[in-house]
């Protein structure tokens, strides 16, 4: 085996490892935020999260992805360690797809067969990817077209090492060093290493069954331990992740390693135990990728069923592993994890859930603002001026944590939820800010035992209803992510603006007239300011919500064109409101 092999070989493993990323991104891209949802919502019971987990992973491709992810979520607080368990289990099984997909290349036979095999059929699925990346623009087209291409590189890349490592069968030494792995303790060894430093258990399955195929020199007795080692290998990137993070998120790391460290003891010892009863023949023999695919499947499937029944011992083993300390308080969940980055499609939808909360804690606290201005409460003003803190904070951790996000390859969808979100929590803290202001008034009013007429209250009340409502219907349609919906804001804000100009018209009619004092109408317009500029962010969520459901950029003149295309529309809209919001006599 010369250099020119050697070489080959590393060209080939690289196209494979290049392959496999291109085609899990962008299954991931492709999956979306259902992801989260799916992983969040279905893992009530130990069954579900098994079968969940197998399902994502063999989605994704990638089992450490799958488990990187569940410290993320266990670690932000989104799951329960009981929860991750059968998550993590059913990620073994479902990385046994990938295995089952690379044994394509030992198909054999004439007619039908033949077009099984990878070197048929991976160069027309290669030039549909490209047709759909060249000639559509659909970004789920695109998506498709990267798997297409992903999965193609990683059959160019398995053919390429098993090319380059077919000179092997010819070197006596090989099968010596081979012969070296039959010892089942070095064989899990080996295969650990190996998959520790490809980070890939997928990967290193597929460089085993690529140097099974090319050489024949590679016997059950031989492939055994070493792929039941690759399953030990592909904790380390799990344990990696769980660096820095809570105590619970490290527990799921460790549960990993332990299925996969008993259940390869326990796979080892009854293998063997049987083998000096009924001596199995077939070890001797030369195995190729289906064999490889076979072994890998059926210690998943066998570990699974052994240790499913079994998961709160689990749980209580990594307990005793990672204690906590007596008197220790248990640190707060981060909102936002930085491991869910690694998976994008997870990391936004979490995000969302986090604006979401932002978004519900703003609408309390200017409703509890609102409510000062006419009822004062020391403890409610007390409660808006420590919102207003927590809804700072909320802006500056999302926006970093979106940032973040904008680095990473996000398709199209994906690309405006973010964008959405960006505006947002902007305007959900400049809404904040007004809900200080107005409790700072009502403040100033009850210091200096000062306060509006009868008359005053009645109309102040009217529009503080309008202020509401509007607050209330752009949240709404954020969280709902209703076009519908936002498109009412509008007419509302207009119908606002227009209240605030009928409220001071009458105050200086009773200015005029004595009824009112100059010191309450510097109070009454400082109030009705920051009414109208809550009601314009209200307008602001809106609008971002449609222009992104459109298309449009340009805020002002996509709102004048909407206003003109559905002016009937909005027309009705207005006077409803306006007839709703009528100021009493």
């Amino acid at each position: 085996m010369g250099i020119t092999n050697i070489l080959s070989l590393i060209g080939g493993l690289a196209l494979f490892l290049f392959g496999m990323h291109i085609m899990s991104g962008s299954l991931e891209k492709l999956a979306g935020g259902n992801l989260e949802r799916w992983l969040e919502k279905l893992t009530k019971k130990p069954i579900m999260g098994v079968l969940l987990g197998a399902g994502v992973t063999a989605i994704i491709q990638s089992s450490s992805a799958t488990t990187v992810m569940m410290v993320g979520f266990v670690n932000s607080g989104i799951m329960k360690l009981s929860q991750a368990i059968g998550v993590i289990i059913g990620a073994n099984v479902g990385t046994t797809a990938t295995s089952w997909l690379l044994s394509l290349s030992s198909v054999e036979g004439a007619g039908i067969l033949q077009a099984f095999k990878p070197e048929n059929f991976t160069p027309v699925l290669a030039m549909a990817g490209v047709i759909l990346l060249m000639f559509c623009k659909s970004d789920k087209k695109h998506s498709i077209g990267f798997i297409l291409l992903g999965f193609s590189t990683l059959m160019f890349g398995m053919e390429a090492m098993s090319s380059a490592v077919e000179p092997l069968k010819d070197i006596p030494e090989f099968g010596q060093i081979m012969t070296m792995f039959s010892n089942p303790v070095l064989g899990v060894i080996a295969g650990a290493l190996m998959t520790a430093i490809i980070q890939s258990s997928s990967a290193s399955v597929g460089v085993l069954q690529a140097v099974s195929n090319s050489t024949g020199g590679i016997t059950y007795s031989t492939a055994l331990p070493i792929i039941l080692g690759q399953n030990i290998g592909t904790c380390v990137t799990a344990l990696i992740s769980s660096v820095g993070a809570s105590k619970s998120a490290k527990r799921v790391a460790i549960v990993h390693l332990y299925f996969n460290c008993l259940g390869t003891i326990l796979f080892l010892s009854l293998f063997y135990l049987f083998n000096s009863f009924i001596d199995f023949t077939f070890l001797e023999y030369a195995i190729d990728s289906t064999g490889i695919a076979v072994i890998h499947t059926c210690f998943n499937l066998l570990a699974t069923l052994v240790f499913l029944p079994f998961t709160k011992q689990l749980e209580k083993l990594a307990c005793l592993t990672i204690r906590d300390k007596p008197g220790e308080k248990k640190t707060e969940a981060p909102m936002l994890d930085e491991r869910l980055l690694k998976t994008p499609s997870v990391a936004i939808e979490q995000c969302r859930n986090v604006c979401i909360k932002m978004a519900t804690l703003t609408l309390e606290t200017l409703r509890e603002s609102l409510e000062a201005v006419t009822q004062y409460d020391l403890r409610k003003c007390a409660e808006v001026n420590e919102n207003e803190n927590a809804i700072d904070l909320y802006e500056d951790k999302i926006g970093s944590y979106i940032l973040k996000i904008s680095s990473k390859d996000l398709s199209e969808n994906d690309s405006k939820i973010v964008s959405n979100m960006l505006h947002t929590i902007g305007d959900l803290e400049r809404i904040s800010d007004h809900a200080v202001n107005i409790v700072e008034a009502a403040e100033e009013m009850h210091s200096k035992k000062i306060k509006f007429s009868e008359q005053a209250l009645k109309e102040l009340s009217v529009i503080i209803s309008a202020v509401d409502e509007i607050l209330s219907m752009s949240i709404d349609s954020f969280v709902k992510n209703d076009v519908r919906l936002a498109k009412c804001v509008e007419p509302l804000e207009d119908v606002i603006d227009q209240l605030r100009s009928d409220l001071k018209s009458r105050h200086i009619d009773r200015l005029r007239s004595g009824k009112c004092t100059i010191e309450l109408g510097f109070i009454l317009q400082d109030l009705l300011t920051n009414f109208e500029r809550v009601s314009d962010h209200c307008s602001n969520i809106a609008v971002y919500l449609i222009q992104i459901s459109d298309n449009s950029m340009d805020t002002h003149e996509y709102m004048n064109e909407l206003k003109k295309l559905d002016r009937s529309e909005f027309m009705d809209e207005f006077n409803d409101y306006k007839n709703k919001y009528l100021l009493p006599d």
